[in-house]
C-alpha cells in the first residue's frame, strides 16, 4: 500500500478460455476488464492441443502485451492472470500463471486465493525434495498436482486439493484440458461464461461483458469443472462446507457492474450508503464520495438523507508506478496525485464525506485536512462498512493487526487523529442487510475466522501510533 491508496487489495484475478479463435486476444481483453484486481504482473498461456506458451511480465496488461507478443501464444485455448503486490515484493518469479512440465506432460496454473496451509505444506514438500522456484503459494498446487497419483489431470488435480485448506479459484491448463476449480467455502469469486460454443471463466462477469460474450452463472463452491473436447462436466467432489464468499467484494473489490451470487455490487453499495445514514444520520450541507469506490454508497446516502450529492473530490485515473516528487514538499502531495478538492463546491459547507473503508487511517487524516484546506466549514467522514480490526487469510493484501487502526482505537479516537468532526461506520447488520442474507465471511471485521489462519494474530502486538504528519 501507499500513502494515498489505504484500501485492502484482492491478490488477483483469472481467466480462462477453451476452443474459441484468438484465444490469446479473447484472454488479454479478459484480463483488461479484471486489471482492477491487480496491477503487478499480468500473465498469458496458451495451448494449441500439444504444447503450451507462455508469457508472464511485471506491469498492467497493456504494458505486457503486444501484438508481437500476441503471436507467441498460439492456441484456442488459454487461461490468464493479473496480480496485485503483495509485501513479498515484485518479482517476476511469482507472476503467474505458473507453467511447468512434468512427468504427464505440461501443466499451467493460475490462482486467485490463499492457502492458510500452505507453508507447513511447502516445508513438507521440500522435506520430501521440491524445489520451489517462487515465494507463491500457488506453487505449493503446483508440485502437489506433480505428486499425485491420479490417472487423469482431473484425478490429480482433486487428488492434490484434498490436502489444501483455505481459499482458492483455479484455473488449470494441459495441452488438451482445462481443469476449473473454487474451494469449498467459496471465499473468492469464480463464473462460468460462453461466447459463442467456447466456455469462459473469470473472477467477475464484466469480463465476458467485454468480449461479447454471456454470463451463464457463478462457479459453485466446492465445484470442479472440466472441459475438453468431449464436453464439459461438472462434479462436486468435496466435503460440503457453509458458502462464505468474501463480503469485502461488495465493499471494495469487485467492478461495480459486477453481479456476485446474484447480487449487484452496485445496488449493494447505494444499499450500504442508505443504511448508513439511517444509522448515522448528520446535520451537512451535501455529501461528497470517495471516488471511485465510495461514488455508489454516497449516492444513496445523499438520496436517503435528502441531501444534496456532489463530486467534491476529482480523482486523477492517470497516477504511474513511480512519479517525481518536488524537493520543496507539497501539501498533501500524494493524497494530491490521486484527489483534487473542488473548492467552489467545498468552501464555507459542511460536509459529509462518505468512503468504503479506513485501513491505517493516513489517507484519510490527509484527506480530511486537503477537504478543510478548501474552504469547508465542517468534515464529517461515513465509512459504508464496519470497522476493519483484523487481518484477511484468504486471497487479501492485508497489514498485519498491529497496523490496523481500528484494532486499536475507537471510533472517536479515530475522528480526532484524521481530524473529522465526527466518524461513523457501518454497523455489520446494515452491511449483510445490504449484500443478502448469510452466507460470508467478515472475519475482517469480526474476527470470526471461517478456517482458523496458521499463524493467527489475536491481538495487536503494538498499538498503531497515531503520529501527526
Amino acid at each position: 500500500m501507499d500513502d494515498f491508496d489505504d484500501h485492502f487489495h484482492d491478490e488477483c484475478g483469472v481467466f480462462a478460455v477453451y476452443g474459441a479463435p484468438e484465444a490469446n486476444k479473447l484472454t488479454y481483453l479478459g484480463l483488461h476488464a479484471l486489471q482492477h484486481r491487480g496491477q503487478e504482473s499480468a500473465g498469458i498461456v496458451t495451448s494449441n492441443g500439444k504444447q503450451l506458451f507462455a508469457q508472464r511480465r511485471l506491469g498492467r496488461v497493456q504494458e505486457c502485451f503486444s501484438e508481437e507478443t500476441m503471436q507467441k501464444l498460439p492456441g484456442s485455448c488459454a487461461i490468464g492472470h493479473v496480480r496485485y503486490s503483495t509485501a513479498g515484493g515484485t518479482h517476476i518469479k511469482n507472476a503467474q500463471p505458473f507453467a511447468v512440465d512434468y512427468a504427464h506432460g505440461s501443466l499451467a496454473i493460475a490462482h486467485n486465493g490463499n492457502l492458510t496451509n500452505g507453508l507447513a505444506l511447502r516445508k513438507e514438500l521440500e522435506g520430501l525434495g521440491s524445489i520451489f522456484a517462487s515465494t507463491s503459494d500457488t506453487e505449493v498446487i503446483v508440485h502437489l498436482i506433480a505428486r499425485a497419483q491420479g490417472r487423469t489431470l482431473y484425478d490429480r488435480v482433486v487428488e492434490a486439493l484434498r490436502r489444501v485448506e483455505g481459499a482458492y479459484s483455479l484455473v488449470i491448463l494441459s495441452e488438451s484440458s482445462l481443469v476449473v476449480a473454487r474451494d469449498p467455502y467459496g471465499f473468492r469469486p469464480l463464473c462460468l461464461g460462453i461466447l459463442q460454443d467456447a466456455p469462459l471463466f473469470a473472477s467477475e462477469p464484466p469480463a465476458f461483458e467485454l468480449l461479447g460474450g454471456e454470463f451463464i452463472r457463478d462457479v459453485e463452491p466446492g465445484e470442479v469443472i472440466v472441459v475438453d473436447e468431449s464436453g464439459m462436466r461438472s462434479t462436486y467432489p468435496f466435503k460440503s462446507k457453509p458458502r462464505k464468499m468474501c463480503v469485502f467484494e461488495y465493499v471494495y473489490f469487485a467492478r461495480p457492474d459486477a453481479v456476485l451470487e446474484g447480487v449487484s455490487v452496485y445496488e449493494s453499495r447505494k444499499r450500504m450508503g442508505a443504511a448508513l445514514a439511517r444509522q448515522s444520520p448528520v446535520d451537512v450541507d451535501l455529501v461528497v464520495p470517495v471516488p471511485d469506490s465510495g461514488v455508489p454508497a454516497a449516492m444513496g446516502y445523499a438520496r436517503e438523507a435528502g441531501l444534496p450529492f456532489e463530486f467534491g473530490l476529482i480523482r486523477s485515473h492517470y497516477i504511474g508506478r513511480t512519479f517525481i516528487e518536488p524537493s520543496q514538499s507539497i501539501r498533501h502531495f500524494g493524497v494530491k496525485l490521486k484527489l483534487q478538492p473542488q473548492r467552489q463546491l467545498l468552501a464555507g459547507k459542511r460536509v459529509a464525506v462518505i468512503d468504503d473503508s479506513i485501513v491505517r487511517g493516513t489517507t484519510s487524516r490527509k484527506l480530511v485536512r486537503m477537504i478543510r484546506d478548501a474552504g469547508a466549514k465542517e468534515v464529517h467522514l461515513r465509512i459504508s462498512s464496519p470497522p476493519t480490526r483484523w487481518p484477511c487469510f484468504y486471497g487479501i493484501d492485508t497489514p498485519r493487526r498491529s497496523e490496523l487502526i481500528a484494532a486499536s482505537y475507537s471510533p472517536e479516537e479515530i475522528a480526532r487523529y484524521v481530524t473529522a468532526d465526527s466518524l461513523a461506520y457501518l454497523e455489520p447488520e446494515g452491511l449483510h442487510a445490504s449484500v443478502g442474507s448469510g452466507g460470508f465471511c467478515d472475519a475482517c471485521f469480526t474476527g470470526d475466522y471461517p478456517i482458523a489462519p496458521s499463524n493467527p494474530e489475536d491481538s495487536p502486538q503494538r498499538r498503531l501510533p497515531l503520529v501527526a504528519e
